[in-house]
């Protein structure tokens, strides 16, 4: 089963806001019920055990943070472990740079509204680049200088959180969102991002021709990969 091409509705550019901020609402319980957030936290403990990292304070950045969500539960671990941390989240859709600053505009937070690309970390690199349900929404083929530029840009290293191509949880998603979402983004965008999930082999493809061979590749419940890339 290939990749599906589909564009996802998120992706458009005349959703009204009050639709995404329901669908991004949406997408932190279905993140913290299905182990989205557990994924992520999980990616940042390796590259600092693995990194062996003991200074602080980390900074920490999330491309495509969508509306945030993952960012707050990483600084609830944060302060939880009592590790001092900044947290960037880059993001090319304003509406989603706008729903993040209501729900994080404290000191803690930086919020970008940018391409990836554009953003300019010259002066100092984050400790930590990642990316969650966001490498999907891009072809193979974008995704290789993705990967380059993750690795260019950060310190200790990167880590993708994405999704598994698989039929069950395309069905399983697919039940839960009709049954209970009322985000009509929600109920399309969820079971076509499964689609447009990956399987192992294509991962190892894009990392191949990206020139990354150092890389672990671990399947996380419920069907996500967990990449994680160190620097050496």
């Amino acid at each position: 089963m290939p990749r599906s091409v589909q564009t996802e509705l998120l992706d458009k550019e005349d959703i009204p806001f009050e639709d995404i901020k329901q669908n991004m609402e949406e997408l932190n319980l279905i993140n913290s019920l299905l182990g989205g957030h557990a994924c992520t936290i999980a990616g940042i403990k390796k590259i600092l055990t693995l990194s062996k990292c003991k200074d602080t304070p980390l900074h920490i950045c999330e491309v495509g943070c969508g509306g945030g969500d993952n960012l707050r539960a990483v600084e609830q671990w944060c302060r939880k472990e009592h590790i001092a941390v900044h947290l960037t989240g880059i993001d090319k859709k304003k509406e989603c740079i706008d729903f993040a600053k209501e729900k994080g505009t404290d000191h803690t937070f930086t919020w970008i509204h940018s391409d990836y690309r554009l953003a300019d970390f010259s002066h100092q690199k984050p400790d930590i680049i990642f990316s969650s349900l966001f490498c999907h929404h891009f072809s193979d083929d974008a995704l290789v200088p993705m990967m380059q530029w993750m690795q260019n840009n950060s310190n200790l290293g990167f880590f993708i959180n994405d999704l598994h191509r698989n039929m069950m949880a395309y069905y399983s998603i697919k039940a839960i969102t009709t049954i209970f979402s009322k985000s009509y983004l929600v109920r399309h965008d969820a079971p076509l991002s499964v689609l447009r999930g990956f399987k192992r082999q294509d991962w190892e493809k894009i990392m191949r021709i990206a020139g990354i061979r150092d890389y672990s590749i671990t399947w996380k419940w419920a069907f996500r990969w967990l990449l994680i890339i160190t620097r050496s």
